[in-house]
């Protein structure tokens, strides 16, 4: 029998494919979503209200937001900096002049 034919009797069992990814999924972090408090709320409303006001001016707005994971429970807290282009209540939404949007019930945040 030759080197590489007794080596390969001795290489790894690979009936465990895909558990190194588990492992390394399970151990990746993630943020719990904050809870707003009453304070918060009003002061977001009315910062949306500013956003509201100056929707034509193509000023820009930077929004922290939740992001929540697509794999596990819990997310990250995101920021995205954009024109607003409208602020779409039936739908609950915030759409910027790049047609992204984000949902208007993530947001944490909002800077001018």
């Amino acid at each position: 029998m030759s080197m590489e034919e007794r080596a390969a009797q001795f290489s790894p069992f690979a009936a465990l494919t895909g558990h190194d990814e588990e492992i390394e999924e399970a151990a990746r972090y993630t943020d719990e979503r904050l809870e707003l408090t009453d304070d918060r709320i009003e002061k977001l409303e009315e910062k949306l209200e500013v956003v509201r006001e100056n929707l034509g001016s193509k000023k820009e707005v930077t929004f922290t937001y939740f992001k929540a994971d697509e794999r596990k429970a819990g997310g990250e807290y995101v920021k995205v900096k954009g024109c607003v282009k409208k602020i779409d209540t039936y739908l609950g939404r915030i759409v910027f002049s790049d047609k992204s949007f984000i949902q208007i019930a993530d947001i944490y945040d909002i800077e001018f």
